[in-house]
């Protein structure tokens, strides 16, 4: 269950000394409370969106696309946002940027948002998502029934690949597996993997018709140009917003939705999920847990650092979970923290950001956890305008600094 709740029993779990406690199955030896949490950037020059992309190719940090809304409107437009197509470089983790390529150069990928971007082969790989497009529904006349707008936002199943982040190479206009945004990706041994997101827009954000639908195959490629379905149906249910990482000879699943809302509120279990499942070759999965101990969420990021899975942030229907969890297989989890990005309330907590783990380096770089913009709206009825609370911000998390005297 997401909301107040569950930041009051993960505050509760946390007062309990789990953090850092090494378990039976050897969940943890690291003690993960002690991570801090390091402004780098607290606005970058490009602009505050969330559904963005960021990865680390070489020394490089690369952020592009997603959307920033926009201010109401007369009459209002539902989702009315600035898509982004450009491409954004730093050279100091984040703390100065560059802006390489811009949204309506046409020699690249069309601007989108809720993408996923991969890297492979020392190249960094577009695909998928969609953009925000409506338009007035075409009502007879006194039809109350009738939605004031239809949603025509175009979904993508484009593939493309860039060395440097200007030059991109577009390897198919049709990747095989239907148009879809929100989906999850990872390269697992040596090839891109594809799977789940969704097409159409949810109609309680956008309204109108149609109906949002849901996917759980699952596709792979060694090159992004030749696509193969490994499974038409997984048996994890059809979702989107789930992330995928790769540890351990795994790739793994990791919560997700399948609705935006539910009725009647506060009563009712948001459709998110908060189960794990992994699997060697997109076929065969294995559940670790149908309900993992954190509270259920979409939005969310997840990284391996230190061996161990890391994740935090998310979407709660009432409030955003303010949480950090770890665990070694997925199966179980320890609750290290209850302030991401030093958070002290759920309007601090960030959803559909991204975040890139920095390996670190032996010249004294600590290895790291970035984050990259997000979204903080909340569904506060009584502030017609906290849609706009999009971020340009930069974070690390981190271990600790060391004395000079080595502790």
């Amino acid at each position: 269950m997401t909301g107040r709740l569950g930041a009051v029993l993960a505050a509760f779990s946390l007062s309990l000394g789990l953090a850092g406690v090494a378990s039976a199955d050897g969940k943890s030896s690291i003690d993960y409370s002690k991570y801090e949490w390091t402004e780098i950037n607290p606005g970058a020059r490009w602009s505050p969106r969330a559904g963005l992309q960021a990865l680390q190719l070489g020394k490089r940090i690369y952020v592009m696309g997603g959307r920033t809304p926009r201010p109401p409107s007369f009459p209002p437009i539902p989702g009315d946002s600035d898509i982004w197509g450009d491409v954004w470089a730093s050279d100091d983790l984040g703390v100065s940027w560059q802006r390489i390529l811009e949204t309506d150069d046409t020699s690249h990928w069309p601007a989108r948002a809720y993408f996923q971007a991969v890297k492979k082969d020392g190249r960094m790989f577009v695909v998928g998502g969609q953009n925000f497009k409506v338009e007035p529904a075409d009502c007879p006349p006194f039809a109350l029934d009738c939605p004031p707008f239809v949603s025509k936002s175009d979904f993508f199943n484009d593939v493309w690949s860039s060395r440097d982040g200007v030059n991109w190479t577009q390897h198919t206009a049709d990747a095989g597996w239907a148009p879809r945004a929100g989906l999850s990706s990872v390269v697992h041994r040596g090839e891109i993997y594809v799977f789940g997101g969704s097409f159409n827009d949810d109609p309680a954000v956008i309204g109108g018709p149609p109906v949002r639908i849901y996917y759980n195959d699952v596709w792979k490629s060694r090159n992004g140009r030749d696509w193969e379905r490994v499974t038409e149906s997984a048996p994890w249910a059809p979702r989107a917003g789930a992330v995928a990482i790769a540890k351990g000879g795994y790739m793994y699943l990791i919560g997700g939705e399948d609705g935006f809302v539910c009725e009647p509120l506060p009563f009712c279990d948001p459709p998110y999920f908060n189960d794990v499942w992994r699997s060697r070759d997109g076929v065969h999965w294995e559940e670790m847990t149908a309900a993992a101990e954190w509270p259920a969420r979409p939005g969310h990021q997840c990284g391996v650092l230190q061996n161990r899975i890391i994740c935090f942030g998310g979407f709660g229907l009432l409030a955003n979970p303010m949480d950090i969890w770890v665990s070694k297989t997925g199966a179980t989890w320890e609750l290290v923290s209850t302030s991401p990005w030093n958070a002290q309330s759920p309007e601090e907590i960030k959803y559909d950001f991204d975040a890139i783990v920095i390996r670190g380096s032996g010249r004294g770089q600590r290895p790291a956890i970035f984050t990259f913009g997000g979204d903080r709206e909340t569904f506060d009825f009584g502030d017609p305008l906290n849609y706009l609370r999009v971020d340009n911000d930069v974070w690390r998390y981190s271990p600790p600094a060391r004395s000079r005297h080595g502790r």
